[in-house]
Order: structure tokens, then C-alpha cells, then sequence
């Protein structure tokens, strides 16, 4: 790479003369990742969905389900920023074809595990999956983006929360009738990711030959001291705990919220949860460009200390507006992610693996690690009590007053 890092700032300077030819944003592309993204993510949120009947069928406690979650979650949290970091050196556009093939054994391991351990098992191997997916995937829609990274990472995500949105509605419609045999049928869902997913390799193999070299010669500017960079990310990282944590309260545990306090049946409880994830999926369309157009920071601000009086109301809220909130909730919310992944890459530019697996890394690791909190706190305390304990996280918002107003990064010309 011939860029020259200033330790004392860690700021890059091109040793070019000439900016390279700017490509329009390849839509494409960006479809085709989304697409594929919307297939994990969906697969992912099976395993969400049918938690209320592998607690029936494996007689779990609460603890136990937020163990599941732990487990895939944790396992893609460790992974993806390991992955980031060997693909930052060593591009690798056929591992996401690969990465989907993890995926699928899980799935088909979930329909038959005979024991919670099993289960475990395939928990993991979807997580793992994920860990492969998420950074090279992340690393072509800022490649596909002609410049507009927050739109190409909102595409991205969208994609993903459409996913998570669907999985709960078909769990409904054919898990819940048919039995837990049944997720073996969506192993059709991941071989027809891989296949898009193997198209997706061949353009990024062939992006990366042609263009990689003279992109890696005009990277952005960031004009930041090495201590602001490592403040930043870490507010970015307590935004990320805020926004997770609240979030497994709700992907993990709103279904058994519902069943307990207003008494709905599982197939309406899971309406209700795909009613809030598909709010989450639109909610993630809006981040990334109106950041590209009025600033990351703003958008991060606004999408989590905003949640505060409708996380604060929702315990107090009957049915009706119980569903009314958590549709607000998830499209306010959703909308951050996008901002702060692409605020954290242009913190440190050159290292999108890395920071891409760094961040869902940690997303899914929060996600992890609130889920079994949480679901030790409901066995302990009751599930109304975790509802009116996360309420005050978004109040965590309150600390993007200290991330450093960046202008989007420029390039310089040697």
C-alpha cells in the first residue's frame, strides 16, 4: 500500500498526484448483497422466532434461551473482527459463498438436534456463518458505493432487517403448524444466497484486481489526534451496547412479554414481533444517506437518545400501544447503525474489514450478552422487569455530545 501513516495522529497522506476515476454507485451490486443479507438475516431470526416452541420442546428456562442467543451471537461477535483484519491483508471474495455454507449446516443441524447441547451446536455454526458474512459483505457495499457510503451501508442493512422482520412471520405460518422439523425447508433459502452470493464474489474478485491498488492510494483524510480516534470509538462502542442491549430485549424476549402480560397466542405474538423488526428494517433505510447529507453524528444522536420517552412509556402501555411504540422504537433506533459503522470507517480509513467486523462484531456480541443478562433477570424478577429496567438505556445517548463533529472526509491531492 503506498500511503504513508503518521503514528502521531494517524492520519494518511496520498502519495499520488491524481484522484482516480470516481465510478458511479453499482445498484446491482448493492442489490444482490442486500438480497443476500435479507436471506442470513432472515435465517438468523428463525431461531428467534421458535424460541417460544424450543422451550417447550427442550423445557428451558428463560436463562437457557438467552444462552442460545449467546452462543451464535458470541461466536460471530469473536470471529468477525478476526476475519476483518485477515481479509483487510488478503481480500477473499469467494469466503462469503463459504461463510453462507455454515449457515445452511446449522440450519438443517437446528431441525433435527435431538439435545440443548446440539442445539448449542448449531447455534454456533450460525454464528459463524455470520462471521464471515458480515465484514466481506459490509467491505463490497462500501466498494459498490461510488462514494456514498452511508447510502450503500443502509442498503446493506435494510436488506438484513427485512430479513429479521421475515423470520418471525414465517415461523408463524410454517414452523409453528408444521413443527420444528420444518426449518429444514429454509436450507432453500441459504443454497439460493450462495448462489447469488457466488456472482457476488466473481465482481468483487474482479473490482479489487482492476481498481484496489489506485484506491488504496487516495484514502480519506482524518485530521484526528490517535487518542480523539480511540475516544471516539469508544462512545461509538457504549452507543452500540445502548442500542443492542434494549434491542435483544425485544428480539429475544417480546414474544413472551406479549404471551405473559396481554395473553395473545404465539402466532400473534410473532405477528406482533415481525410488525416491530419490519419497522426496524425501514427504520435502517433512513440512517446512511441523511447522514451523507447533514452529518453521522446527528443521526446517531437523534436515533438513540430519541427513543428515551417511548422506551420509558411502553411498560406502562396497553396492547394497542404497546405495538404502536415498539413500531416507533424500531424505526428511531434502527437508523443508527448504518452512521456509526460508516463514522467509525472514516475514523480510520483503509481498515473497512476491520472496523466492519469490529462493529457487528460487537453488535452481535451485545445482542448476545444482553439476551442471557436479560433472560436471568426474567427467571429472577419476571419479564415485565426487564422491560422497565431498559427502558433508561437509550439515555446513553446522551454521550454523542463528545464525538468530535467530523466533515466528511476529503481527498488530498500530493
Amino acid at each position: 500500500m503506498n500511503t504513508r501513516v503518521d503514528e502521531a495522529n494517524l492520519s494518511v497522506e496520498p502519495m499520488a498526484a491524481s484522484h482516480p476515476p470516481v465510478e458511479g454507485t453499482a445498484y446491482g451490486v448493492l442489490g444482490s448483497i442486500s438480497f443476500a443479507h435479507m436471506l442470513n438475516d432472515m435465517i438468523q431470526s428463525l431461531i428467534l422466532a421458535i424460541y417460544p416452541i424450543l422451550k417447550n420442546d427442550f423445557h428451558l428456562s428463560f436463562a437457557q434461551v438467552g444462552l442460545i442467543t449467546l452462543t451464535y451471537q458470541l461466536t460471530a461477535s469473536m470471529l468477525q473482527p478476526l476475519v476483518g483484519m485477515v481479509t483487510d491483508r488478503r481480500p477473499m471474495p469467494y469466503s462469503l459463498p463459504v461463510g453462507m455454507g455454515f449457515t445452511l449446516c446449522g440450519l438443517l443441524l437446528l431441525a433435527v438436534a435431538p439435545t440443548f447441547p446440539v442445539l448449542l451446536l448449531a447455534a454456533a455454526m450460525v454464528g459463524t456463518g455470520s462471521s464471515v458474512f458480515h465484514p466481506e459483505s459490509s467491505r463490497v457495499a462500501r466498494m459498490a458505493s461510488g462514494g456514498r457510503h452511508g447510502l450503500a451501508q443502509s442498503l446493506f442493512q435494510v436488506g438484513g432487517n427485512t430479513g429479521s422482520s421475515l423470520g418471525p412471520l414465517l415461523a408463524a405460518w410454517i414452523i409453528v403448524p408444521h413443527g420444528r422439523g420444518s426449518v429444514a425447508w429454509f436450507s432453500l433459502a441459504a443454497l439460493l444466497a450462495m448462489v447469488v452470493l457466488l456472482q457476488v464474489g466473481r465482481w468483487y474478485g474482479r473490482h479489487h484486481v482492476t481498481h484496489g491498488k489506485s484506491a488504496a492510494r487516495h484514502l480519506p483524510v482524518v485530521a484526528l489526534s490517535r487518542n480523539k480516534i480511540i475516544g471516539a470509538l469508544a462512545i461509538l462502542g457504549l452507543l452500540i451496547f445502548s442500542k443492542y442491549f434494549y434491542l435483544a430485549s425485544l428480539s429475544s424476549y417480546y414474544t413472551f412479554y406479549l404471551i405473559h402480560k396481554f395473553g395473545v397466542s404465539v402466532q400473534s405474538a410473532q405477528v406482533h414481533l415481525f410488525v416491530f423488526l419490519f419497522a426496524v428494517a425501514a427504520g435502517s433505510l433512513i440512517g446512511g444517506p441523511v447522514g451523507d447529507r447533514i452529518g453521522r453524528k446527528w443521526v446517531i444522536w437523534v436515533s438513540i437518545l430519541g427513543v428515551a420517552p417511548f422506551t420509558l412509556l411502553l411498560p406502562h402501555a396497553s396492547l394497542m400501544w404497546t405495538g404502536v411504540l415498539t413500531v416507533i422504537i424500531g424505526l428511531v433506533l434502527s437508523s443508527a447503525f448504518s452512521a456509526i459503522l460508516v463514522y467509525a470507517q472514516d475514523l480510520i480509513p483503509g481498515r473497512v474489514g476491520m472496523i466492519s467486523g469490529l462493529f457487528f462484531g460487537l453488535a452481535f456480541g451485545m445482542g448476545g450478552i444482553g439476551a442471557a443478562v436479560l433472560g436471568g433477570l426474567a427467571d429472577t424478577h419476571g419479564i415485565e422487569y426487564v422491560y422497565q429496567l431498559c427502558a433508561y438505556l437509550p439515555l446513553m445517548g446522551l454521550i454523542t455530545v463528545f464525538l468530535p463533529s467530523m466533515e466528511r472526509p476529503v481527498q488530498r491531492e500530493g
